[in-house]
């Protein structure tokens, strides 16, 4: 099928990919569409020619891509997700379309170093952490395994925040990475929707009214303008769409109160819409907060359903065909008022009968959960709700009296459990239930990894699951090896060629061919030289970074990741000040020197975890200026943890610490990360570790402390902790230790309550795992000292990643809930 109506449009002939042609366009596009001489060209300026040259061969394969998938008339995903932690695009594009290497001769040629300019290109600000890079890594496979896609979010103007560290405490900053523009993205403002807020809802009028017809009369209005990525797959089989939702004001100035010399007045409006896409994730503890949060889920969501539901009527005619043709995936809770919105769509603007609507609806929608934190499940006041969406909250209470009643009706639920399945919920203050929300709109729901989804069932969605025993499936996490190995481990990539060949670079379970080389010391030295090398690597920029020395030759133990109690940030400090206390007590031992590195954010509220990283800081002082430890022990918080950062320290790590509160982690995906890089994993039986240890077998892998099972055992046997720590001598003396100020001296009392928590209920079971820990720790060090041992499984870890391949992820899906045949 043409583009209805449109005349179907020649391929464009191949663009020539050689360092000859490339420096050619590159000098072309310096001049004509920066205005530079190339003599006068700054590193930045070079930057933007590149990206522009490259982008040329994407946008080729780009309209391709969406001709094809018109012409053949099948069903496209639609992935909402209120992150996409995509990183830099201009090595991952080049390496994708093929013309790394001839990029980077032809830069040479002009006398530029890819190198310093890749590093001037912005981290793009769409992510926290696993979940958004999650997102960018699907976006990427999609394209690969040529499933047609679009990914929908929103265009941060400054992200989460640029995270500072100043006396050891976080300082939020703006992260300016649109400053300079964004050569990658195309603003489509003929794509644009309205979205609205508050007002009122009125019964539908005239004789062709249904029912369930209703006509809500928004008392504010905001203008969604998409702005679109290309998101090239490998070897540029695919390029998909990243669409991302910007809020502009329906009057960017109101001239009367400007004119009346209200000045401030006349940008309110201006102000109130463009506050909406100007931060992630703003901090929710104030009622305030919480309204911009559900404001932005409504606002993405909203403009994305109506983008697909334009689309699909253009080309396919009836809104009921919906479900045939868009796959429509819920990256976990935030957008889940994106059900009620395509209600609202289905029963008011197209007058679709309710029954029909709800099976249109549920057919069309999956939702992937990632969490079984229930805050993390999102709900939201029912009289905050009820003002911004007024006719959202009218369709809310409508599902949850089909879904009751079914409940009901099936005689399988006390009047408790039937109150575990509301959308609201009754404990308190009654509230919206966004996860019951997404489970109840979608024919899929999905965890992310096996361990994950066998605890949905029996905790967050128990009587969910009851009532639809066949909606829940395991869909386990994966990574593009493209980016988390390829590109940003170029000379492991160059050292498993040499050994098994190319056929990895298109089927990762390929990698498993290098099994055979674990045991030979030849290929051990080189891999352990590779390692070396990118250790150096992570040195350098620590240096120039943050002033750090830290020496190449010592074990890299790295803990990396979004700062959160049940990530166990402070179970690792606490094991290194008892360390620190064993090294000055036993100067005799053959102690192994490391370095133990830590990354990550700290929600703008979340007071303890702010406390974490200050107490690494402290730590750090302490024991790195102590000459009774020197080259033994040293500690450094990474300021402003990102993709760019990860994507240097991921190679360089000899340990991936992966020790959260069994039960807890989802699946994580950084434990994938660091392993096909050749780190060794030490980590509790949570989320994806267990399938890693499946993988790579059990003496490849340091697993200690308690299962799921048995934390839950533990807490409902009525746990107590200082019992625990009474019988533990160096987790008792570390703990005092930091209580008593020994590293704050500055302010004593800095750390008491942190400590005292662990005492009084330790829920994220630091002391109960803590000796558990240690033990696994001094394993470690026991296998680094036998450096042949070592070599031989890292390299089994590389060998058995191949797994985890977010291409074999996607395919899943596309097989299992989208029904799409890549």
């Amino acid at each position: 099928m043409n583009l209805k109506g449109q005349t179907k449009l020649p391929i464009p002939a191949p663009r020539q990919v050689d360092p000859e042609v490339l420096a050619h366009e590159i000098v072309e596009r310096l001049t004509y569409r920066i205005g530079k001489n190339a003599a006068a060209a700054k590193p930045h300026d070079w930057l933007h020619a590149v990206i522009l040259a490259i982008r040329d061969r994407v946008i080729d394969a780009w309209i391709i891509s969406t001709q094809k998938t018109y012409e053949e008339e099948g069903r496209r995903v639609y992935y909402l997700s209120l992150e996409f932690l995509i990183g830099r695009l201009m090595r991952d594009a080049a390496s994708n379309m093929e013309m790394l290497d001839d990029m980077q001769a032809a830069l040479a040629s002009l006398g530029v170093d890819i190198d310093i300019i890749a590093a001037l290109e912005p981290d793009a600000a769409l992510g926290n952490g696993g979940l958004g890079r999650l997102a960018a890594c699907f976006m990427e496979s999609m394209a690969t395994v040529d499933v047609p896609a679009y990914g929908y979010g929103i265009r941060y103007v400054n992200g989460m925040f640029r995270q500072e560290i100043s006396d050891g405490w976080q300082v939020e900053l703006p992260e300016n990475w649109l400053a300079h523009g964004n050569p990658w993205e195309f603003e489509r403002r003929e794509a644009s929707y309205e979205i609205g807020f508050g007002g009122r809802v009125d019964p539908a009028e005239g004789e062709d009214a249904g029912p369930h017809q209703m006509r809500w009369r928004p008392a504010e209005r905001v203008i969604a303008t998409p702005y679109d990525t290309p998101i090239a797959g490998w070897r540029g089989k695919r390029v998909n769409t990243l669409r991302l939702w910007e809020a502009q004001p329906i009057d960017p100035i109101l001239l009367d109160k400007f004119n009346a010399g209200d000045h401030l007045g006349a940008l309110a409006e201006s102000n109130r819409a463009e506050s909406l896409t100007r931060v992630l994730y703003p901090a929710d503890s104030s009622a305030a907060g919480q309204e911009l949060r559900l404001r932005q889920e409504y606002f993405f969501s909203s403009a994305s359903l109506q983008d697909i539901v334009r689309r699909h009527i253009q080309y396919f005619g009836s809104i009921l065909t919906l479900p045939d043709k868009a796959a429509i995936q819920l990256n976990d809770t935030h957008p889940a008022v994106a059900v009620a919105e395509l209600m609202r769509i289905l029963l008011d603007d197209h007058g679709v009968d309710f029954a029909e609507a709800w099976d249109v609806t549920r057919r069309t929608f999956s939702y992937t959960n990632h969490t079984l934190l229930p805050e993390a499940l999102e709900s939201w006041p029912v009289p905050l709700f009820e003002r911004l969406l007024p006719r959202h909250m009218q369709i809310v209470y409508a599902i949850n009296s089909k879904l009751l009643g079914e409940a009901r009706k099936s005689g399988q639920f006390t009047d408790s459990a039937i109150g575990a399945i509301s959308l609201i919920d009754e404990g308190g203050d009654r509230r919206v239930r966004m996860g019951n929300l997404a489970f109840a709109g979608s024919h899929s729901v999905n965890g992310v990894s096996a361990l994950h989804t066998d605890l949905m069932k029996v905790t967050v969605f128990a009587d969910l699951h009851k009532l639809y025993p066949t909606r829940i499936n395991n869909k386990t996490n994966g990574v593009t090896f493209r980016r988390w190995l390829m590109q940003c481990n170029p000379g492991l990539t160059g050292l498993i060629r040499e050994a098994i060949g190319d056929r990895f670079l298109d089927d990762p379970e390929a990698l498993r061919d290098l099994d055979a080389f674990a045991d030979d010391s030849g290929f051990q030295e080189k891999f352990v030289a590779v390692k070396r090398a990118n250790k150096a690597a992570l040195s350098d920029l620590l240096r120039k970074r943050v002033n750090a020395r830290v020496d190449p030759a010592a074990l890299f133990d790295i803990q990396i990741k979004r700062i959160h109690e049940y990530k166990r940030q402070l179970l690792n400090i606490v094991e290194a000040v008892s360390l620190y206390d064993q090294i000055r007590s036993h100067p005799e031992k053959d102690w192994v020197p490391r370095v133990k590195l830590f990354g990550g954010k700290a929600a703008s509220s979340y007071h303890n975890a702010k406390l974490i990283i200050k107490l690494a800081g402290d730590v750090a002082r302490a024991v790195n200026h102590d000459p009774a430890v020197q080259g033994l022990l040293k500690l450094q918080f990474v300021p402003n943890y990102n993709v760019s950062m990860a994507e240097v320290m991921i190679p360089a790590a000899d340990l991936s610490e992966q020790i959260s509160t069994a039960g807890m982690e989802a699946s994580g995906t950084g434990n994938m990360k660091f392993a096909v890089n050749g780190a060794l994993t030490i980590g509790t039986l949570d989320g994806a570790n267990v399938e890693m240890r499946d993988h790579v077998g059990e003496d490849n892998i340091v697993i200690f402390g308690l299962t799921a099972q048995e934390v839950n055992d533990r807490r409902a046997q009525g746990y107590v902790p200082r019992e625990v720590i009474g019988q533990s001598r160096e987790l008792g003396q570390a703990l005092d230790a930091i209580a008593s100020g020994v590293f704050s001296p500055d302010d004593p009392d800095r750390y008491k309550g942190l400590v005292q928590g662990i005492y009084d209920h330790d829920w994220f079971m630091v002391a109960a795992d803590f000796d558990s820990y240690s033990a696994a720790q001094r394993q470690v060090d026991a296998l680094w000292l036998d450096q042949p041992l070592w070599a031989k499984k890292a390299i089994h870890n590389v060998a058995r990643m191949g797994w985890f391949s977010s291409d074999r992820t996607i395919r899943e899906y596309a097989a299992d809930i989208w029904k799409i045949t890549p």
